[in-house]
């Protein structure tokens, strides 16, 4: 394929050498006449393992070149990579002049007869927040374009995976390939740039491209923080932290896994709550700063806090709860999430009815009547013992759990307003009802 890439640093400089090395012919752009200078003499303007020799080989076959001039480029393909810099503000914000920039001369380019060839795919591979190609960048395609994406011209989003110092051998053997899509013909052309390549190749909605690259880095940072802050834990308290993450890690099933990835409700039980507070506890006794551990169960609060909103929102007062227990298959009622729920609701004065076909109040013993009796002592007044009566009571139901009895029950379109908190299995019908509100989508 005939490609331009808009860009020229790291990114940009690495995806025009492999794709000429993959046999498209490739014209990088920039504003930086060094950078050109340097590529159209076979030399890479950025150092990075493999990169100087790859630029050599494609630059003396002819397959990459670089230029100043945007619609020389543009003429010259079918299909361009934005790669330009998405920086920081100064409060944190998203720096999206340069993409902006490009956009609209991409735009005149192709306005000026760079769709001579066919339709003319534009494809963002910088780092945006999720709206930023359907509310911003779109919008000044189309305008100078004079014409609409995903008819006259093709957009989608491409984000990168690429690691600075082995970034050629990350090209090359990608971990995924994701294609946000503005529609079919445009995935198309982006999934025949990689063809060859290995890895799984994901195909999704324009936004959820754009988010993946947040959570990939997100949770990469979360990894080093919660590693780092647990081997100062683990050095003041006198514990070899490698030996311990050895062991960590040795964990497929849960800890190197999917295990508790995938958005839900708040977390509880007998274990977690108390194992992060007093390892929390036993920094702060060694002076040691731990805020990655120490927000864990402040954020988890908070993310039960969101469900009280979503039912404060209706602005009915007959709630309907189906779960209680800290999680399914058991009775376990000790720091339950929906316990909190169930008292938070209560102490709001909701008119509140709850159903678990694991919970009776007659059968709960030990230390998990002890403590339903101090955290919701009206309990006993608050229990149904049917789906039905539930159903009969609630204007509003929040579903905390997969019980197929409640799940055949929850009726559709007309009837009580669904507050899904464990994403059903037939969430994405219902998200086009008026009456469902999820948390977990």
């Amino acid at each position: 394929m005939r490609v331009s890439v808009f860009g020229l640093g790291y990114v940009g400089c690495v995806s025009a050498a492999c794709l000429a090395g993959m046999g498209h012919e490739v014209i990088g752009v920039d504003v930086n006449q060094v950078k050109i200078d340097l590529v159209n003499d076979g030399k890479a303007p950025v150092v990075e393992e493999r990169i100087g020799e790859l630029i050599a080989e494609v630059v003396r076959t002819g397959a990459l070149r670089a230029t100043g001039d945007v619609r020389e480029a543009i003429m010259g393909s079918e299909v361009s990579l934005v790669c330009v810099g998405t920086p920081s503000e100064p409060n944190g914000s998203l720096c999206t002049t340069y993409l902006e920039r490009v956009t609209e001369q991409i735009g005149i380019a192709l306005a000026e007869g760079g769709k001579q060839g066919g339709r003319h795919t534009v494809v963002f591979r910088s780092t945006m927040l999720p709206g930023t190609c359907l509310n911003l960048l779109v919008p000044i395609l189309e305008k100078y374009v004079g014409g609409t994406a995903g008819v006259d011209i093709g957009v989608a989003v491409n984000p990168e995976f690429l690691r600075e110092g082995t970034s050629v051998r990350d090209f090359f053997d990608p971990p995924k390939t994701v294609i946000g899509e503005l529609d079919p013909a445009s995935g198309d052309a982006v999934t025949a740039l990689y063809d060859g390549l290995p890895g799984e190749v994901f195909r999704v909605p324009v936004p959820t491209a754009e988010a993946i690259k947040y959570a990939d880095n997100a949770f990469h940072g979360l990894k080093i923080g919660f590693a780092n802050e647990l081997g100062a834990v683990c050095q003041a308290l006198g514990v070899d932290s490698h030996q311990v993450m050895d062991v960590f890690l040795a964990d497929r099933k849960l800890n190197i896994s999917p295990a508790y990835l995938r958005p839900g409700f708040a977390f509880g039980g007998s274990c977690l709550p108390k194992d992060l507070r007093s390892l929390v506890h036993a920094a702060r006794r060694a002076d040691v700063s731990v805020p990655i551990l120490a927000h864990v169960l402040p954020s988890n609060s908070d993310h039960l806090q969101r469900a009280v909103e979503l039912v404060e929102r209706t602005g009915k007062r007959r709630v309907g709860l189906f779960g209680l227990s800290f999680k399914p298959g058991t009775d376990d009622l000790r720091e339950s999430p929906l316990v909190e729920l169930a008292e938070r609701l209560f102490g709001k004065g909701y008119d509140l009815k709850i159903h678990d076909a694991n919970v009776s109040l007659s059968r709960l013993l030990g230390a998990n009547r002890e403590y339903i009796e101090t955290r919701l002592p009206h309990l006993a007044q608050l229990l149904a013992d049917s789906v039905d009566e539930v159903l009969e009571h609630a204007e509003v139901c929040l579903v905390g759990t997969r019980d197929p009895a409640v799940l055949a029950a929850l009726p559709h379109g007309d009837g009580p307003v669904i507050v899904d908190l464990i994403r059903l299995p037939d969430a994405e019908t219902r998200r086009a009802e008026p009456g469902y509100m999820g948390l977990a989508w």
